[in-house]
């Protein structure tokens, strides 16, 4: 029999690795942004799994092993909108609309062994009992895409999304040149989806970026990220000049004739769709194998990115009687190739000083190509990763790229390290101003203290200030250094005392650049008091925190006089944050600063919300989970304009949890805990006494 504590053990694991796992997710499918590559992701995902098969009273519906990633931004809002795509009045929102998949989109069961593919092909044929082909695909590395032809034209395009609910993309998609608005030929069903990949690549990732460079813009990470980010901008016509590309491989419909396939796939590409010609028939696991072994050289020459080979059952027939799991298909596999590395020589160790002080060690190496790229620069982490790999300057050492994301160091290959070589010292000065470094308890990363005085932290926040999702100014890091270097910029305010004389001054400004950059800082002037409190840069206080603050406090100077306890009451802000908002004011030239802002004509005070409805959920506190009749935001406005608090997550403070279709399954568990009312929309328009009459008659932000 198990101990206590060791189930108490393996479920405080399962729980941190489903909360990690949901970030990861997150972070890829949303942000465009990853932190770790997909085969460390894997090994977390794989870790799981093993816990929930060896425990299953610890699996749960909403488990990542039973979910597919999501790049919902959002929860589902089903619009009305009838087949010809009219769109619902609430498409002025800058969110994209989101549509149902008619078929769930799933994932793929990743390997990145041949044994398992070994398992798979012997565990179909035993579930079988018949002879069936296998069709081996390269796996193209970008975002996926669902597109649905009606009558032989395009009718819409939806993300991947949660693999029920996608985000409609249709606009944009239809600025791919690869993606036809119309099919050719005939033989086509009446209305059909088909699935694949939307990527980039390497010509087009490399002069998008060059781009961004060039307009002081932050460049992309790799090209899957890059195609995720282009395929969700709010201007479908910046799609068009992205250089993006698609591959199909998965069609779906009522009363297909198709046999296998393969057969599907030749059809596709007789009516004019995208389809890659690199697939092939295979008969047996060693002529699988043989496919797998040729393209995991023949990749590195290909112009795009593809991290893996996709098996599947030819036969489409097999597959339907193959079926389905909660979140893959039972006839496929991905087996994944394993990260590229490369051997180099480290050359150098920089230290690099952030916005917010922590100080990065980052190696200069000898140029390699590595994943379509030449890399001639790693992160190394912090100090503890560097003792750990034993790093000696002069080192050839192991690069990877896993998953495409910023290259790291992996090892060393200590048989050529020369004689002599040299251990690099981690500083205990900051590099740019020479500070002594400190490390609070806990943390892996040292930090430079001079947060006023540091010219580079100096430098790191004056960006971070007029950032889109700051102030919002045009310009970038070229221009702050410039600024900065001639002593015209050196704290925020100063921007708003620039002249048109001293830009000029600087190297390659003309009169309309000039003129331009003046523009927007006057336009920025007109910033909501959330965006410039983010703008401000208190450590630990990022977009979603400065929201809340400014819903809260109403002004600066509220802000300001909070003391600890007044700022703790506020939701979501922990011990952590207020300590940091409390040592940030209380910084004379911190407050010196938001009087000259505000001098500036910058805004500190947020905006007159609408008179109160009535006061009806006056100290209520209420979570909205699920789909309703309407958008959420419009739920939103309500509670708010009757009194009444919104919160993102379930406590013991929490007055109702407010339930539409399909609510998150964590919340009703919680609140069901916790004994807090579950109520229905029906429930919460008697609760606000909303007559029908009312709304019909359009009342302002009601249903």
């Amino acid at each position: 029999m198990m101990a206590t504590n060791d189930i108490d053990n393996i479920k405080k694991r399962v729980d941190e690795l489903r909360k990690v796992i949901s970030e990861h997710n997150r972070r890829y499918y949303v942000e465009n942004a990853p932190t770790i590559s997909d085969y460390d992701f894997d090994m977390l995902m794989n870790e799981l799994a093993a816990l929930e098969n060896a425990h299953p009273e610890l699996s749960t519906p909403d488990s990542p092993t039973r979910k597919v990633g999501s790049d919902l931004e959002s929860d589902s809002l089903f619009p009305d909108r009838d087949r010809t795509g009219t769109a619902a009045p609430d498409e002025t929102r800058r969110e994209f609309l989101q549509y149902p998949h008619r078929y769930p989109m799933l994932s793929l069961g990743n390997t990145y062994n041949i044994e398992e593919v070994e398992a798979f092909a012997e565990r179909s044929g035993k579930a079988l009992g018949r002879a069936f082909t296998f069709c081996c695909e390269l796996k193209f590395d970008g975002t996926a895409i669902c597109l649905t032809y009606v009558k032989g034209r395009l009718f819409r395009a939806l993300t991947r999304g949660d693999g029920t609910v996608g985000d409609d993309v249709t606009e944009n998609v239809r600025h791919i040149p690869s993606i036809p608005q119309e099919l050719k030929g005939s033989g086509y069903p009446e209305e059909f989806e088909i699935r694949g990949e939307i990527y980039m690549p390497y010509a087009a990732f490399d002069r998008l970026n060059e781009e961004r460079l060039r307009d002081e813009d932050q460049p992309f990470a790799n090209p899957r990220n890059a195609a995720s980010g282009s395929l969700k901008l709010i201007n479908p016509r910046e799609v068009s000049h992205r250089g993006l590309e698609c591959t199909l491989y998965h069609i779906l419909g009522e009363n297909l004739t198709f046999a296998t396939h393969d057969e599907a796939l030749k059809s596709a590409v007789s009516w004019g769709l995208p389809v890659s010609d690199k697939r092939k028939i295979c008969r047996n696991i060693a002529e699988i194998e043989e496919y797998i072994g040729y393209w995991d050289t023949a990749r590195k020459s290909l112009p795009f990115a593809t991290d893996g080979i996709v098996i599947k059952i030819n036969e489409l027939a097999y597959q339907k009687e193959l079926g389905y799991t909660a979140k893959f298909p039972r006839w496929a596999v991905a087996y994944k190739f394993k990260a590229e590395q490369a051997l180099t020589r480290l050359l150098s160790i920089d230290y690099q000083v952030g916005r917010t002080g922590a100080v990065t060690p980052v190696a200069n190496l000898q140029p390699v190509l590595l994943s379509g790229t030449m890399v001639k620069r790693a992160s190394l982490h912090n100090a503890e990763q560097m003792q750990l790999l034993d790093i000696h300057l002069g080192d050839w050492v192991y690069v990877e790229k896993g998953g495409e994301i910023i290259p790291k160091i992996t090892g060393v290959e200590p048989g050529k390290r020369e004689p002599g070589a040299e251990i690099p010292v981690f500083p205990d000065k900051c590099p740019d101003c020479r500070t002594p470094l400190v490390r609070d308890e806990g943390e892996a990363k040292y930090f430079c203290p001079n947060t006023d005085g540091c010219p580079t932290q100096i430098k790191g926040k004056l960006v971070h200030f007029i950032s889109r999702k700051a102030m919002n100014v045009i310009a970038g890091d070229a221009t702050i250094e410039q600024l900065f270097n001639l002593g015209y910029v050196k704290r925020p305010s100063d921007f708003y005392r620039l002249t048109k004389a001293q830009l000029l001054a600087l190297e390659g400004w003309k009169d309309r650049s000039a003129q331009r950059f003046l523009d927007s800082l006057e336009a920025s002037k007109k910033t909501p008091f959330e965006h410039v409190l983010f703008a401000l840069g208190i450590r630990y206080v990022g977009e979603t925190t400065a929201k809340s603050l400014a819903r809260h406090f109403g002004s600066i100077d509220a802000l300001m006089a909070a003391d600890r306890e007044t700022l703790l009451a506020v939701e979501d802000i922990g011990d952590v944050i207020a300590d940091s908002i409390l040592d940030w004011f209380g910084q004379p030239g911190h407050t010196e600063e938001i009087d000259r802002l505000k001098e500036s004509g910058l805004k500190f005070t947020a905006e007159e919300a609408n008179a109160p409805l009535s006061s009806l959920l006056e100290g209520k506190s209420i979570v909205i989970s699920g789909n309703f009749s309407v958008p959420r935001d419009k739920i939103k406005e309500l509670i708010t304009a009757n009194g009444g608090k919104n919160s993102s997550s379930v406590s013991s403070r929490t007055s109702y949890l407010l339930a539409g279709e399909k609510p998150g399954p964590e919340k009703m568990k919680k609140a069901e805990a916790l004994g807090v009312p579950v109520i229905d929309e029906d429930e919460f328009r008697r609760l606000i006494s909303v007559p029908p009459e009312q709304e019909k008659a359009g009342e302002p932000t009601l249903f």
